[in-house]
């Protein structure tokens, strides 16, 4: 069925029976893309980090959905949480690195941020300081060591390093005093966490604790599986879930004819055809004369 066929089409062909035989990957980003992203703008990042951060407050301190002792309590932790796990992450930079980074920071912001959330108002503010500094540890850890040394982890193209801020951090967080617990499920003896499972000699009450929390982990981690896969499943069956190598190559932004930044020196590098701007080479030339 292909013999009339040009190569590129036939190309084009074979590269989309690709496509429909992958299951559950997109597959990794170019060789190219994966050694050298750097990031576009260092203000906007900022700028959206802050944006997040702040609305982080009323994402932990509005779920008890109303102004009581709860939200006061989620509040607090939720910034003393995210500052310690910023700090540390800064300072394994330095330390690794020699030098300190907003990327770094900003990193270790939203492992703080995720990391808290489960636990904002069940965990006394003086341990918020010393899970912080699991959280913003271990999960740089799994970013800037295991996931460049395990094989498996080597595979995978995670972009954003989202199983490690989001993942790794959001598993993070069982230290909860039982006198917070109250707050939430009353006087039932079944609900404690890790330290104080430990110091009051209630380790069955911790381990079961730790049990629902674990299933509850496993849980979401195969419904996100099941659903992700579902919705690439019929996402495939109308477009194709990846480009062409060709294409990505050019970039995505650039097939259709435009370029999401035009960098200084560089300039517009898309066909002036294309917007119908013919006649800018000509305008230009004439000014600079």
């Amino acid at each position: 069925m292909t013999e009339g066929l040009p190569k590129k089409e036939m190309s084009r062909q074979s590269h989309m029976r690709r496509l429909m035989e992958v299951q559950m990957l997109v597959g990794p980003r170019i060789d190219k893309d994966r050694k050298h992203f750097p990031p576009n703008n260092f203000l906007l990042t900022l700028a959206g980090a802050g944006m997040l951060w702040l609305g982080w407050t009323g994402f932990n301190g509005g779920a008890p959905y109303t102004a009581n002792i709860d939200a006061s309590v989620d509040i607090i932790n939720t910034h003393i949480y995210t500052s310690t796990s910023l700090l540390i992450w800064l300072c394994l930079d330095i330390s690794f690195f020699d030098k300190p980074s907003v990327i770094g920071a900003v990193q270790g912001m939203i492992t703080g941020l995720v990391s808290i959330t489960p636990a904002a108002v069940l965990v006394q503010s003086s341990f918020v300081v010393l899970i912080g500094v699991f959280s913003g540890s271990i999960s740089w850890f799994t970013m800037m060591v295991l996931h460049k040394r395990i094989r498996f982890l080597k595979k995978i193209d995670d972009t954003l390093g989202i199983f490690h801020t989001h993942g790794v951090a959001g598993a993070l967080g069982g230290l909860a005093d039982p006198k917070l617990t109250k707050l939430f499920f009353g006087d039932d003896p079944k609900f404690i966490g890790l330290v104080f499972g430990l110091k009051d000699g209630r380790v069955r009450a911790w381990l079961r604790q730790m049990g629902m929390q674990v299933v509850g982990i496993l849980f979401v981690g195969a419904w996100n599986v099941v659903v992700t896969t579902a919705i690439c499943v019929v996402i495939r069956m109308v477009v194709a879930l990846r480009l062409m190598e060709e294409e990505l190559v050019v970039g995505d932004d650039a097939i259709h004819g435009e370029d999401a930044y035009a960098v200084s020196g560089d300039g517009e590098t898309y066909e002036r055809s294309v917007h119908g701007l013919e006649w800018f080479d000509e305008v230009k030339d004439e000014e600079m004369m």
